[in-house]
């Protein structure tokens, strides 16, 4: 499944399922939930109350002109207005509370799904996706279930209490004000349609809008070197092009729906009006129960007012619910099983004191593999390696290798066969277990924002300044760490901008080694370093290796003659493997690969030279 194309959401109806799921995220905090919902409940009842405070003041005090009970109404006037400011108080708070406490709620439960979620989801899921869920959907939600639910409380409890009081003081100027609410529901409906499809369309182009920023800022460097700004801001330009237009349309029909509210209420107002004041003429009825009516239609309708417009909230928060329970809900394709689970703990919650050791031997068998898309890359691929070797992982481009790693890892599982940890399949011990006995330095480094100290420590959080000074001694990467004016405090940038390729390459090389993994693996760890890093990281590879399974990836054939065995991979399928001695006896592949490079090597320096 394509997962940029789940913004292609159809426009259902109002899928009571869905807000089920999402007021369940709302039970931890209900308490802030009922006392918002009450402080609105005793609002509506005070707005229903009010206008026959009035009445009573134009009926007894004014139409009479007597004074006597005018203290009983300015007294009952101040509690109502004293009531009222505790209760806007109350719901102010306790939907404040909803909101920032929901959407921590549905970011934390989305941020640990991603944890769960394997490589193959990060392969096919753009930044962009991820990032508007985890910001504005997040956001969007909080924002509706907490002032959204409070409001439409308050407008539907304000609605039946001033119907039930208009029929129980005149059942025909009741039936009057009422009578446009078939033109009110038709407008309402067909607005509500034409608004939730353009918002969702809006929503639609942010995500791409989101992931074109990403892009375009993580894309900085080659976008500058191949000249593409023009390029670049022709498509960022047509996506933003389409939400302008989108965003109009929604602003169009928003608009065009209010004014058609207002004008069904006037219409109301005036039925009331000219057949109350027929009645008010003749004596039926006093001029302040024409008040009260008058008074009434008008709040009657703010409310529908409100309501239709959280309504139309409501759906368009709505494709921002699908979208997030979409990501909740993700059902990882690597899981570990109840059973493990109750023994080992989950991705996140681990139960390490039922952990065993890690010895390292690590065992292929029969395992075919194929991604959800492609061709098959493993056949019924065998391979035995003891605990402590060494293997070398050589090949073309798609002949295996990374493949083979990720399946050790587990990132990625078996299509069929199985991958055996110390002789037992590793889908009977957690992935947490697996993976906290793993050392991974990748081709490509990533440092996290922060002090090199920090980055080294990602490791082993609990590591000393001690213990990190002495991984980067053994990396080499103390030599240039100590010349930095902050040492090991120098912050490295978003991403680790402000070293060179080399620099994080040791200092990621350093933070594997901390963890004082029982398998490690070396994904082309020195292509992109000079040729003294280079060898500043052979030099760590023989002290560090010793004593633990690895497994390398290399360009650099030069890195991996001291391996224990080096295999040569061709699509899939094991053509060579052997010591480098072995393999140069037998000028095959290997060799081949191997003079050529050490011939591009000599020329090289001799031109440099």
């Amino acid at each position: 499944m394509n997962y940029f194309e789940e913004e292609e959401y159809q426009d259902s109806k109002f899928d009571v399922k869905i807000w089920i799921k999402i007021f369940s995220y709302m039970k931890p905090f209900k308490r802030n939930v009922i006392f918002g919902v009450l402080a609105a409940v005793v609002l509506a009842a005070i707005d229903t109350i009010y206008p026959l405070i009035n009445k009573y003041a134009i009926d007894e005090i004014i139409e009479t002109g007597s004074l006597e009970k005018l203290p009983y109404f300015i007294a009952f006037y101040v509690v109502i207005m004293f009531l009222i400011g505790i209760m806007v108080y109350t719901f102010i708070i306790h939907a404040g509370q909803v909101q920032q406490k929901l959407s921590f709620a549905l970011r934390k439960h989305a941020f640990k799904r991603l944890h769960e979620l394997p490589f193959s989801y990060y392969d096919k899921t753009p930044v962009g996706w991820i990032m508007a869920r985890m910001t504005s959907d997040s956001r969007k939600l909080s924002e509706m279930l907490s002032w959204g639910l409070i409001d439409l409380s308050w407008g539907l409890l304000m609605m039946v209490g001033i119907t039930i009081a208009m029929f129980i003081l005149n059942v025909k100027l009741a039936l009057l004000a009422l009578s446009v609410l078939p033109v009110l529901i038709i407008l309402s409906i067909y607005f509500k349609k034409k608004i939730l499809r353009a918002y969702r369309k809006i929503r639609k182009e942010n995500s791409k809008i989101t992931g074109s920023f990403n892009e375009g800022i993580m894309g900085a460097k080659t976008t500058k070197t191949l000249v593409l700004e023009d390029e670049n801001f022709g498509d960022f330009d047509r996506l933003t092009s389409n939400m302008r237009r989108h965003s109009i349309r929604a602003a169009m029909f928003a608009g065009l729906y209010f004014p058609s509210i207002l004008f069904v209420a006037t219409i109301a107002i005036s039925l009331v009006i000219y057949f109350g004041g027929i009645d008010v003429a003749r004596g039926v009825i006093t001029f302040g129960m024409l008040y009260v009516f008058i008074a009434y239609v008008g709040s009657f309708f703010e409310p529908v007012m409100q309501l239709a417009n959280i309504l139309a909230r409501f759906q368009q928060a709505q494709a921002s619910a699908e979208r997030i329970l979409d990501l909740i809900e993700m059902e990882p394709e690597i899981f570990d099983t109840p059973e493990v689970i109750e023994k080992y703990g989950d991705a996140i919650n681990f139960k390490k004191e039922n952990w065993e050791e890690l010895v390292g031997e690590v065992e292929f068998r029969n395992v075919t593999f194929k991604y959800s898309k492609g061709e098959t890359v493993l056949s019924n691929f065998n391979l035995k390696v003891k605990a402590g070797e060494n293997i070398a992982l050589v090949g073309h481009t798609g002949a295996g290798k990374s493949t083979i790693v990720n399946l050790i890892c587990r990132f990625y599982e078996p299509t069929s066969g199985n991958i055996l940890i110390d002789g037992k399949d590793y889908k009977d011990r957690s992935l947490g277990w697996l993976h906290d006995n793993l050392g991974y330095v990748l081709q490509s480094p990533h440092l996290f924002s922060g002090s090199i100290l920090e980055n080294i420590r990602y490791g082993r959080p609990s590591a000393t300044l001690e213990e990190v000074i002495y991984a980067a001694k053994l990396v080499e990467a103390d030599n240039f760490i100590v010349e930095f004016k902050d040492g090991y405090e120098t912050e490295v940038g978003e991403g680790g901008t402000r070293l060179s390729v080399g620099q994080k390459q040791l200092i990621s090389f350093a933070r594997a080694l901390i963890a004082d993994p029982k398998i490690l693996i070396l994904d082309e760890a020195t292509s992109s370093v000079d040729t003294k890093t280079e060898k500043s990281i052979q030099r760590a590879i023989k002290i560090v290796l010793k004593g633990r399974t690895s497994f390398v990836i290399a360009h650099r054939l030069s890195t991996i003659t001291s391996s224990d065995c080096i295999l040569v991979l061709e699509n899939g399928i094991i053509e060579e493997s052997g010591t480098h001695k072995e393999l140069i006896k037998l000028e095959k592949h290997y060799y081949k690969l191997y003079t050529n490079q050490f011939q591009s090597k000599v020329i090289s320096e001799s031109k440099s030279g």
